[in-house]
Formats: structure tokens, C-alpha cells, sequence
């Protein structure tokens, strides 16, 4: 797993444990970070359920200004720390939440370490989610919504090509499918942008 453009282009990763996420592919994350390009120079990123931090990165790669990393698997934790440390980011640009997500999200206006509202939002859940657990996922899109999202704001969520999730108070912009992946993006309120197929 390698960072594929910008400042750290070319530098590797160390990618998840095991099999229980599936990285994303070089082909598909340069046809992804082509569409985000436009919306990352500055940018505030969160990488939800960020494994070891992938996207996040590729995005400070490509001149994001932060990114906040949320992750609960403790292996996960570790490995991202290690790559944050590889690549030498200040912490104000690279910050971990450990942890539960949902209930840092709930509790979220309690927290004095808020993240400033969000440009660009990688939701990118382990796939058995979207059966075992569709409920908290939807509750998660309701508070990014409605809290998270600075205007003209982007999620980009990524989930297997044979599950179908309708996020509340999110609207699909744009799909496009690899193989058995598809990556949803999503706006807030009512969006009339036809999705596009690749």
C-alpha cells in the first residue's frame, strides 16, 4: 500500500492485518482523488473507520491542511500511528481518535476537541456494516449531516457493490463502481446531480 501523488508520492504504507478490510486499489484511488481534486488544497478531512489511514493521507499528500482519523480496531491504531510518524506530519495535521466512533460522534458537543466542519469525508466502514449494523450507520450519516459538513461538502462512501444503504439527509451526487466496490458520493439536503456510472 503506497501513497500515489504529491508530497509523499511513492512512499509506502503499512496496510491492515489480515483480511478484514480490503484496501483500495492505486487504479481506484487515482480515479477518486481525480474527482475530490478540486475540493483538497486546504481541505479538512475525517477518515471514518480510517484502518491505517489510507485515504487521510493521500489527501495531506495532496495538500489537505488536516485530517482527523477515526479508528476502534487496536492493530488499526497502531499501524496508522507508525505511518503518521513515517511521513513526519505535526500533529495538528494528523490527529487519532481512538475508540468507539458512534459514541464520540454522539457525544460530539460535549467534546471540547472538536474538528472544524469537514470539506471532504471518507466513510469507508468494513463491509459487514451495512447488514450487521445499518442503524448506527444511519444515525452516524444524521449527525455528520446535520454537525460535520462544511458547505459544498463531499462524502465519499465506499461499501460492497451488492449492498444498498439509502443515508438519511444525504443525497447521492455521483456513483461509480470498480468491480464489486462501489464509491457513493453524498451531499447534504436535496441534490439533483444524476448519478454517473464508470
Amino acid at each position: 500500500m503506497r501513497i500515489i501523488a504529491g508530497e509523499f508520492r511513492g512512499r509506502q504504507l503499512l496496510p491492515p492485518e489480515g483480511d478484514a478490510t480490503r484496501p483500495i486499489t492505486d487504479r481506484v484511488k487515482q480515479s477518486l482523488f481525480d474527482i475530490l481534486a478540486p475540493r483538497l488544497a486546504g481541505a479538512k478531512v475525517l477518515d471514518i473507520f480510517a484502518g491505517t489511514g489510507s485515504m487521510g493521507l493521500e489527501s495531506l499528500s495532496r495538500e489537505a491542511g488536516c485530517a482527523w482519523f477515526f479508528e476502534a480496531d487496536r492493530s488499526a491504531i497502531q499501524r496508522l500511528r507508525r505511518n503518521i510518524e513515517t511521513l513526519r506530519l505535526p500533529p495538528e495535521r494528523a490527529v487519532v481518535v481512538a475508540g468507539d466512533l458512534f459514541k464520540w460522534f454522539a457525544a460530539w458537543e460535549s467534546r471540547p476537541d472538536q474538528p472544524a466542519k469537514a470539506d471532504v469525508i471518507f466513510l469507508d466502514p468494513p463491509y459487514r456494516y451495512l447488514r450487521e449494523q445499518p442503524k448506527s450507520l444511519c444515525m452516524l450519516a444524521v449527525q455528520l449531516a446535520r454537525r460535520h459538513l462544511a458547505p459544498d461538502a463531499v462524502i465519499v462512501f465506499r461499501h460492497d457493490a451488492n449492498d444498498v444503504l439509502a443515508l438519511p439527509e444525504l443525497t447521492v451526487a455521483d456513483i461509480r463502481t470498480y468491480g464489486g466496490m462501489t464509491l457513493e458520493f453524498l451531499r447534504a439536503g436535496q441534490q439533483t446531480v444524476e448519478p454517473a456510472g464508470s
